[in-house]
């Protein structure tokens, strides 16, 4: 699989000239609607076996081979280069395919109202093949033991069509908040919590295609932090038997001492030893309300990643990330209109409507662009592409970590599912 990132002048005849390829198989892998018009700075995914390089100053066969995990030999013998001549600046290798690496992956699908859309049902049908885990979310634990249940109408079905496992997101939510109360009065219950346990068992049989059971229980006071610990020890207890895993959300934090009412009340290293997994929310770094700036920028990340596996064994971390960016109007105004929400297509469209070159920050690994609208308005845009997701996923192979876990389906980002095929060996259960 191959990143192509258009040049000024580029059209798509010649791009799919210049890899071999057909102008069909590029539209199509990128659901592209109107392939005359391209953006610059638009990253495409190019659907063919293997990739290509172009060296770059510094550049060795040696150095290359080490980066893509190939034999320098077996580079220039598949390249029909001498290994001992020199490489130039421009020149194009060819790298052949290496083997996946296995991963588990994880999707949210957040139905709203009280029905699940058909626009959300494709979007699972088409993500379903990919996934290990098709999260519904979520199942919002009450008061008294009871749960808050959503709509889950086709779900089943299609996490059985696909292969996909379902995971039941039990939450804090009340009243579209995360509630640090009601956690703190079901962790004060063991008669709550055993109500609770049973509720989840029986929709969990109900469904009948659940593999895990999901807690993400936000915004808990610190003082609850232990109380949150014993309540997952008390579920895995009874759901491990039962043949089920557990497994929670976490905030994203470096250090165990970080203080704040997100992340305060999650333990990573209890956790660590707690449940079967965890997925680490690593994104809204750049959030509606907050001033513009990439959602999920890799040094921050990364960040969050190296601490994490100082406490959590590698293999139980699944590295969250986001399938939509945003679009701020400015000049930012704390307070002020929250920023629209958009999915990577609808942002390739807003460029190519407003004429405007998309740039990629090589600090965040993040494409941006700005424009002005119809009046006069300064808007800037941060988003996800090819690139983006591709160096998130090289994050994961480096740290050796679980998987990849996304918030969340709805938003239509089909280059992601195939950089997950070209990457990944996708586990199921």
């Amino acid at each position: 699989m191959q990143i192509h990132v258009v040049r000024a002048g580029e059209s798509i005849y010649g791009i799919a000239q210049a890899y071999g390829t057909t102008v069909q198989s590029i539209v199509d892998a990128n659901q592209i609607p109107e392939p005359n018009r391209l953006v610059v700075g638009q990253a495409l995914v190019i659907p063919i076996v293997g990739n290509f390089y172009y060296v770059q100053s510094g550049d060795s066969l040696y150095s290359i081979g080490q980066r893509f995990g190939i034999n320098y030999l077996t580079l220039a013998q598949v390249n029909n280069i001498n290994p001992s001549q020199p490489l130039s600046i421009g020149m194009r290798l060819y790298i052949p395919p290496q083997p996946k690496t296995r991963a588990e992956t994880l999707a949210y699908l957040e139905p709203r109202g009280t029905f699940v859309s058909e626009a959300l049902l494709s979007q699972a049908r088409e993500a379903g093949p990919f996934l290990t885990y098709l999260a519904l979310f979520s199942y919002e634990a009450r008061r008294d033991g009871t749960l808050k249940v959503p709509p889950s109408q086709g779900v089943a079905q299609i996490a059985n069509d696909t292969g996909a496992s379902l995971a039941m997101v039990v939450s804090n939510l009340e009243n579209f908040s995360f509630s640090g109360d009601l956690a703190r009065d079901i962790f004060q219950s063991t008669a709550v919590q055993d109500l609770l346990f049973n509720n989840i068992l029986e929709e969990a049989k109900r469904l009948g295609t659940v593999k895990d059971i999901h807690f993400d229980f936000e915004n808990l006071p610190g003082d609850q932090r232990q109380a949150y610990n014993n309540f997952l020890r008390r579920a895995v207890s009874r759901f491990h038997p039962q043949g089920y895993t557990v497994s929670t959300a976490l905030a994203p934090k470096t250090s165990a001492s970080e203080r704040g009412p997100w992340t305060e009340g999650h333990d990573y290293k209890a956790h660590g030893e707690i449940v079967d997994f965890v997925m680490l929310m690593t994104y809204e770094w750049g959030y509606s309300a907050g001033p513009p700036m990439a959602v999920s920028p890799l040094p921050e990340v990364e960040a969050v990643v190296k601490y994490a596996i100082s406490e959590i064994p590698r293999n139980k971390i699944i590295l969250g990330q986001n399938l939509y960016g945003y679009n701020w109007t400015l000049p930012f105004v704390k307070g002020g209109p929250n920023a629209e929400a958009i999915s990577p297509q609808k942002a390739i469209e807003i460029a190519k409507k407003y004429n405007a070159a998309i740039q990629y920050d090589l600090r965040s690994q993040a494409p941006f662009f700005e424009y002005y609208d119809e009046q006069g308005k300064a808007h800037v845009v941060w988003f996800e592409d090819a690139r983006s997701i591709q160096a998130k996923f090289n994050l994961i192979k480096q740290y050796k970590l679980r998987g990849v876990g996304y918030w969340k389906l709805g938003l239509p980002f089909p280059q992601n599912w195939l950089l997950i095929g070209s990457n990944f060996d996708v586990v199921k259960k």
